[in-house]
Parts: structure tokens; sequence; C-alpha cells
């Protein structure tokens, strides 16, 4: 775990491992988990990406009515509280 340098950061992002595996259904066990598929790992990867970016984006295309064959784009952040 590359940057982590106190004992107390390891513990933290484990039990947050824990819990993005428990919330995906993945049973992880403590220490090695060489037993999983690429599949569940990358789902416990992506679930903790998800709680910790926040951050959503939408797109909408509209069409401009003054000009044909044209349209503008709007993007959309918001930010959401977890």
């Amino acid at each position: 775990m590359k940057g982590i340098t106190t004992q107390q950061g390891r513990e933290t992002l484990n039990r947050f491992k824990m819990e993005a595996a428990s919330e995906v259904g993945v049973n992880l066990k403590q220490g090695y988990n060489g037993d999983l598929t690429s599949r569940e790992a990358g789902s416990v990867g992506g679930q903790m990406v998800n709680m910790m970016s926040t951050e959503q984006q939408w797109r909408f295309r509209r069409r401009n009515v003054r000009k044909a064959g044209h349209s503008e784009e709007f993007v959309f952040l918001m930010q959401v509280g977890v």
C-alpha cells in the first residue's frame, strides 16, 4: 500500500475496503485474497472509487432553433453529499 505511512492509515483503508466489498457481495478475508476472480477484485475497487467520488456529471445536447443543423452542448456538474 504505497503512500500509507501510518498504522492508522492502513487500518482505515482496510476497513474502507471491507465495507466496499460487503456492499458488492464479495467475501474478503483478512490477509491474502488471491482466490478472488478479477471481476470480484475489480468490483471492490470500483465500489471504493464510487464511494470516494461524489461528483456526478450530466451532458445534454439541445438543438439551436435559430440555425439549421446546429446544436449546443451543456454540461451540468452536481456535488452529491454522502
